[in-house]
């Protein structure tokens, strides 16, 4: 039942990002957000926070931690609670606390997985620790009733994005797939002007939206960013 499912996003932290990655001239400081999916059959977390990536990669972001699990607490949930673990990707600030969770399954990609266990991608303590339960899936699955595992590459290779059907429509944790809702946005209004019909040219957009836009979304979340992606065809009062 769609009411039973339900999603609250958990603040794990922030990291600074240099401002040679940025492409200006300051630095800028970004969020790293996990969400909690609650359906009849328990609890799936959707990524899991910072890890620990060494004194040089900790001296170049500069991370701060918010423990996992204190942030669970925060939501009236233990680490036990956690039925199902989705990573978008297995990159040092999403798979963090993923070595808390031994035994819990696990969900990604069998490109990422591959890459990750080929060195250079990540924190090879984050990706092969004792418990680790990987469920490696090639495309996308509906891994709950309602509930989608989808490739959305890009980042990396292995990229996946999880949909939850709602009462009240779908929502979309995106992950990194985009790194901020404008650019989704963005990404959007190209696409609409390629299907209504605007002759070229036209900024290109990932493939994988024709797949969400199926989905109908009504909100969009991501990893690095608090605001929201909502259509603009909105029907109700705000």
């Amino acid at each position: 039942m769609g009411k039973l499912r339900a999603v609250r996003r958990l603040d794990l932290g922030y990291f600074v990002r240099p401002a040679a990655e940025v492409g200006g001239p300051d630095p800028r400081v970004e969020p790293v957000l996990a969400y909690l999916v609650r359906d009849e059959q328990g609890l799936i977390l959707f990524d899991t926070g910072i890890g620990d990536a060494g004194e040089e990669t900790e001296a170049h972001y500069r991370p701060r931690r918010r423990p996992l699990p204190e942030a669970l607490a925060a939501a009236g949930v233990e680490l036990g609670d956690i039925s199902l673990v989705v990573n978008c990707h297995l990159h040092f600030d999403h798979c963090g606390g993923n070595p808390l969770l031994p035994g819990t399954p696990i969900l990604v990609q069998r490109t990422e997985l591959a890459a990750a266990q080929a060195g250079g991608h990540t924190v090879d303590a984050l990706v092969d620790f004792p418990g680790a339960a990987y469920q490696e899936l090639s495309g996308e699955a509906e891994v709950r009733p309602g509930v989608w595992v989808v490739p959305t590459p890009g980042h990396t290779d292995g990229h996946q994005s999880l949909v939850v059907r709602q009462d009240d429509g779908t929502v979309v944790l995106a992950g990194q797939a985009h790194d901020f809702a404008s650019e989704f946005a963005s990404d959007q209004a190209a696409r609409r002007a390629g299907l209504d019909g605007i002759e070229p040219p036209l900024p290109p957009y990932r493939g994988w939206l024709d797949r969400l836009a199926g989905f109908d979304p009504r909100r969009v979340l991501f990893a690095h960013d608090c605001s929201v992606w909502e259509p603009s065809g909105g029907t109700e009062w705000a």
